[in-house]
């Protein structure tokens, strides 16, 4: 085993595409970071659970948890909207703001059970629509490849996110010190905040690691506090990345760096094999 370096934060966003914050410590299982994207907004017109790649409204709202959470248990959350409103997953009046937000008829849900696989389905358009919605989700210009789609989940042709989560792919989002440290590199003029890009596990690299050290973490096996990961894809890039949060100001050079430097990619994502609970400064260990 090898030290490659610690946890500098750990952060949890409790209503996916909404910003979140750090927390000290937590439970990571293979659900992921308990409490982690345990909420969603849901396009009642489509009937289907919906991010800031198509809402990027959703980005400029804040949640947090009452109470902290706990796994298999669905935690109240209070959403502070952009006009300062904070309202709870509680009260009815949530569902009227997200629509008024959004523009669409829209209601706030807690997670579903993976048994119940309809609520999760994805709405499909004709081709040619289907075609222009992943354009724009994924905001590449002219002459930029796309992401290579073969490496999601292939269940999600049919559902929006894996049945009995509300992830895209892996459950754990990784990214390191070192990565951002190379993207600023080569565009000094852009902020390179990590929430723009929204890690479970932001990762301190050791002096003199440079570059995008984990995709070389691809197919190895992390031990971090308690548990153990296995890091399985890089994470490609979309249009969330340069949209507004927070204090965080619109800005496309982020993503067309990305894309140029990075092969389309910026973190990685990894899968949980022994649930544990992480700490921050907790040391990342390479098993393998």
């Amino acid at each position: 085993m090898s030290i490659i370096g610690h946890v500098r934060e750990l952060w949890r966003f409790p209503v996916k595409s909404m910003q979140g914050g750090t927390v000290p410590a937590a439970l990571v299982t293979p659900q992921g970071l308990v409490g982690d994207r345990a909420w969603a907004m849901r396009d009642d017109q489509r009937q289907e659970i919906q991010w800031a790649k198509r809402y990027p409204q959703l980005m400029l709202c804040s949640a947090r948890y009452r109470a902290e959470p706990v796994a298999g248990e669905v935690t109240p959350v209070d959403i502070t909207f952009p006009d300062g409103s904070v309202i709870g997953s509680d009260d009815p009046a949530v569902h009227r703001k997200l629509s008024e937000l959004c523009g669409t008829p829209a209601s706030l849900w807690p997670l579903q059970p993976a048994g119940n696989p309809d609520f999760y389905k994805r709405y499909k358009p004709d081709p040619a629509q289907w075609a222009v919605e992943i354009g724009e989700a994924f905001a590449r210009e002219p002459g930029e490849p796309q992401p290579d789609f073969a490496q999601f989940p292939a269940v999600l042709i049919d559902y929006v996110s894996v049945p009995g989560t509300f992830f895209d792919n892996e459950e754990l989002h990784l990214l390191t010190t070192a990565s951002l440290t190379a993207m600023q590199a080569v565009n000094p003029g852009a902020d390179w905040d990590v929430r723009r890009f929204r890690p479970n596990l932001f990762i301190e690299t050791p002096p003199g690691v440079a570059g995008q050290i984990e995709q070389g973490w691809i197919g190895m096996t992390l031990r971090i506090g308690d548990a153990t990961l296995q890091v399985s894809a890089p994470t490609p890039r979309c249009g969330m990345t340069t949209r507004p949060q927070g204090a965080l100001p619109f800005d496309k050079t982020i993503l067309r760096t990305i894309v140029r430097e990075g092969d389309q990619n910026l973190g990685v994502g990894a899968h949980v094999t022994v649930p544990g609970r992480i700490r921050a400064g907790d040391v990342v260990e390479l098993v393998d």
